[in-house]
């Protein structure tokens, strides 16, 4: 049936403005309320209170799908995160986390607080289910009936949010976590409120590690502090998991000693390139070439990215930074990646800084020289390389961390081949 349709069925029962139904039904649909759900919510508004949801309901978890309409369930809740979202033009605090019954577990977000802890059983009654992240989800809004339970249930999962960061995934929310941090940067931002200051980096435990954004920029998160962040919540940036610290985080600093994990896991490219995106990988390989636009380019002063003749594809004609860059391709017999070298990591192989890079060129009357050199450098060697790796329709790429010359006997190698035990 058309949002018309509905919108009209509504306003003639109950003998309200049309067009204003149609417009709060129009909100509800956008924000993935189903549509019979949002049917009963305006009802409810508009009066007609002894109206009874139709949609079918379930009572418990493992049954519920995208395609259910309500449910009533007895859950225990395992987290509660918060966080203020813009939805409809207007801020709102919401509560967000995942609830568990014997059969399983499931996220929800509250939009209002129902003042229930962790580890607490609860009775949810006229609750929607709504679909995030290709998964279903309990909405709780304001026809929902949330009550404390006497009843003990048997659940599986884990209560209360403290993980390890390799633990978290997207969509986590009402996580704590016990970090050091390694890497941060400030920066100035155009955000929906104008401009804001936020920090970014790499957060480290014995685990692994993830990169955050704090978008209060607080000055406790400083290189080399160890802290605990209560109520953070990760979303996806760039394929992987990032720690997002809302103004609902709370942040403490611990006389506590984390020695964070040195290597990230090492796997064959293959089965790498088999996972997807993955902020700290180690892989192993053969060098076998340096593409284009490696050595002494020119970045857009505004953007970072890399231009040609003094063109930026966005900001047109820039008088361009010097940088020095390596794009290499890296094998193993199992698959291929491009590794992206900084300027750092590139001037180690290099053997020179960017000032060496730009008197070669300028001795030579030609840039790509300083590329040339590089290749000599490391071509037909075997590295070992540390980093981010992205995979998306474009190709898999690592923003390299650690770039470290494998030094291999060939009497050795060749043994190891045989025998199947190769790095």
């Amino acid at each position: 049936m058309a949002i018309d349709n509905h919108a009209e069925e509504i306003a003639s029962d109950l003998g309200v403005d049309k067009a204003e139904v149609r417009s709060d039904l129009e909100n509800l649909l956008e924000y993935s309320v189903p549509v019979e759900e949002a049917k009963q919510s305006l009802r409810r508004k508009y009066g007609d209170n002894g109206t009874e949801s139709t949609a079918p309901t379930v009572n418990d978890i493992d049954s519920v799908t995208a395609e259910t309409g309500t449910v009533t369930l007895t859950a225990v809740v395992l987290t509660v995160g918060t966080r203020e979202i813009q939805y409809d033009g207007e801020k709102h605090v919401i509560r967000e986390g995942e609830l568990a019954d014997a059969s399983g577990t499931i996220g929800y977000t509250a939009w209002r607080d129902f003042e229930v802890r962790p580890g607490e059983t609860v009775r949810i009654e006229n609750a929607s289910v709504r679909e995030f992240q290709n998964t279903p989800e309990v909405n709780i809004n304001d026809s929902t009936r949330v009550s404390k339970s006497e009843e003990t249930l048997n659940v599986a999962a884990r209560v209360g949010g403290t993980r390890q960061l390799t633990e978290l995934d997207v969509g986590d929310a009402g996580r704590t976590v016990t970090v050091v941090v390694e890497d941060v940067e400030t920066r100035t931002i155009d955000g929906r409120d104008g401009e804001t200051t936020i920090k970014s980096g790499v957060l480290a435990d014995e685990s692994g590690r993830r990169p955050f954004t704090d978008w209060s920029a607080r000055p406790e998160l400083t290189p080399g502090e160890t802290l605990r962040l209560a109520d953070v919540y990760v979303r996806e940036f760039r394929g992987v998991p990032e720690i997002n610290l809302s103004r609902f985080t709370t942040v403490e600093p611990v006389d506590e000693e984390i020695v964070p994990r040195e290597t990230a896991e090492r796997m064959p490219i293959g089965e790498a390139l088999g996972g997807g995106s993955q902020y700290d990988v180690e892989l192993v390989g053969d060098i076998l070439a340096v593409r284009d636009g490696s050595g002494l380019i020119e970045r857009c002063p505004e953007c970072n990215r890399v231009v040609q003749n003094g063109q930026c594809r966005t900001h047109g004609d820039v008088t361009p930074e010097d940088d020095l860059r390596v794009k290499a391709i890296l094998d193993d017999g199992t698959g291929a990646v491009t590794v992206v070298l900084g300027r750092e990591l590139t001037a180690t192989v290099y053997g020179g800084d960017l000032a060496t890079a730009k008197e070669e060129a300028r001795s030579a009357m030609d840039q790509t020289v300083v590329g040339e050199t590089i290749a000599e450098q490391i071509v037909g060697r075997r590295y070992r390389v540390q980093g981010q790796l992205s995979v998306d329709e474009y190709g898999a790429t690592v923003d390299a961390t650690r770039f470290e010359r494998v030094e291999t006997d060939p009497a050795a190698a060749a043994e190891a081949y045989l025998t199947g035990d190769v790095e």
